[in-house]
């Protein structure tokens, strides 16, 4: 079917769906496959719970009736689908990527653009293969903005999505040791995360950078850029004050946020810039930054009990744990205790990084600190602070047996550690 006649029944329909579980009648659905499922065998279910047209790629499922259309793949059509659909609409699209922070950096920007345009972002992390166009083709040709995140764990995936959603403005958070299994390197991460550098150069777009990252600078050069940071960038943003909640201030206005943690402020800095760049009054951006309250994990300042704990379970890596760790350390508060819980995707840097972390609480004792997981367990250390354990289970029954006085609490591990399970046993 040419893309063309698909997007008129796009147009027709009442949007795009992948999961049965979520049909709304009147839609399209593309029928996905996974190692695990095939999405063409609920094709007739789809139809059945009022789904307008079925997208499937094997013939066995085909209808004649032209409920079913059938592709050589069902993601590709809907690839280029979306691709086709952000062409028509003709707006800005601003792409962000990076090894930590990226979700956060997004709701930010959201924030902020929001208060002059009418914005679409990607929802929650769908910034794979499949969410980038789904992302793409929820938006309208009411909406005035996108913002689309992009993730990766391997080369070559960034140029993928940028071949989908073409943006026109680009920022890279950061480079660190994030998907080292699929990188292989940190040098491997850089070469992924700047496939965003190469693709708007190559297309005479422009990017953000954060002037204090030398490294955003080195691979920036030659492109377009429009910089903030120190006071001889584009944009100056100040960290006043980071014992608690963070406090910056830009063009002499003071913005205190929600959000904990120094390694939070370039995430802040870079929504302000944006905000800058497409003229956001300084008042709205105000407003925004500090009205956005973080949520699902991401460092979350909670109160429970006698407990104060900062919460960012949502995911990990040796960067953004040792940030994490940072930040708690010069954090203000007595009785800490640390609950760090394993970091994945790392591949055969696994060991090596466990210990480093390992070896830097044991030479830096910061509180009571528990090591859960088997990459932790594995570690060596003789402190007398450090308790590991090889499951949250052994942590459950360590914590039912000793119960915890009033404390400041770090809770940080990757998402398949669901270290947030914590909070119901304190």
């Amino acid at each position: 079917m040419k893309i063309e006649l698909l997007h008129r029944h796009f147009l027709e329909s009442t949007g795009v769906c992948t999961d049965t579980r979520k049909i709304i009648r009147g839609c399209l659905f593309f029928c996905l496959k996974g190692d695990n499922f095939n999405g063409n065998k609920f094709a007739q279910e789809a139809l059945d719970k009022g789904a307008y047209k079925v997208i499937i790629d094997e013939l066995q499922y085909h209808k004649n009736t032209g409920e079913t259309i059938l592709s050589k793949s069902a993601l590709s059509l809907l690839q280029k689908l979306a691709s086709y659909h952000r062409q028509q609409l003709k707006l800005p699209i601003i792409a962000l990527t990076g090894s930590n922070g990226k979700t956060t950096t997004k709701e930010l920007i959201n924030a902020v653009l929001s208060q002059k345009f009418e914005t679409v972002a990607t929802q929650g992390n769908l910034n794979n293969h499949i969410g980038v166009p789904l992302t793409l083709l929820s938006m309208k040709e009411t909406t005035k903005m996108g913002i689309v995140e992009m993730g990766a764990n391997h080369l070559k995936e960034i140029e993928q999505l940028c071949a989908i959603a073409y943006p026109d403005y680009g920022y890279i958070t950061n480079f660190g040791k994030a998907h080292l299994e699929g990188f292989g390197s940190i040098q491997g991460v850089i070469q992924g995360k700047t496939e965003l550098y190469k693709h708007l150069q190559t297309h005479r777009k422009m990017v953000f950078v954060n002037a204090n990252d030398a490294v955003q600078m080195q691979y920036s050069k030659g492109i377009k850029r429009w910089t903030f940071g120190n006071e001889q960038q584009d944009c100056y943003i100040q960290l006043k004050d980071a014992t608690n909640k963070l406090l910056v201030t830009y063009n002499g206005v003071q913005i205190q946020s929600n959000l904990i943690g120094i390694y939070n402020f370039h995430n802040i800095a870079a929504a302000i810039a944006m905000g800058e760049y497409f003229k956001v009054p300084v008042e709205k951006i105000k407003k925004a930054i500090e009205q956005y309250t973080p949520t699902n994990n991401r460092s979350q300042l909670l109160e429970k009990g006698a407990h104060s704990i900062i919460l960012d379970a949502y995911n990990a890596n040796p960067t953004s744990m040792m940030a994490a760790i940072e930040n708690f350390k010069q954090a203000a508060g007595k009785h800490k205790v640390l609950f760090l819980g394993d970091m994945f995707e790392l591949g055969e840097e696994a060991e090596a990084e466990h210990q480093h972390i390992t070896s830097y609480l044991d030479a830096n004792p910061i509180g009571k600190t528990f090591l859960i997981g088997s990459n932790f367990y594995k570690t060596k250390t003789e402190a007398g602070h450090i308790t590991k354990m090889e499951s949250f289970e052994a942590l459950q029954a360590h914590l039912n047996r000793h119960s915890l006085k009033d404390s400041f609490i770090l809770i940080k591990a990757s998402r398949g550690m669901a270290l947030e399970r914590i909070l119901e046993l304190l």
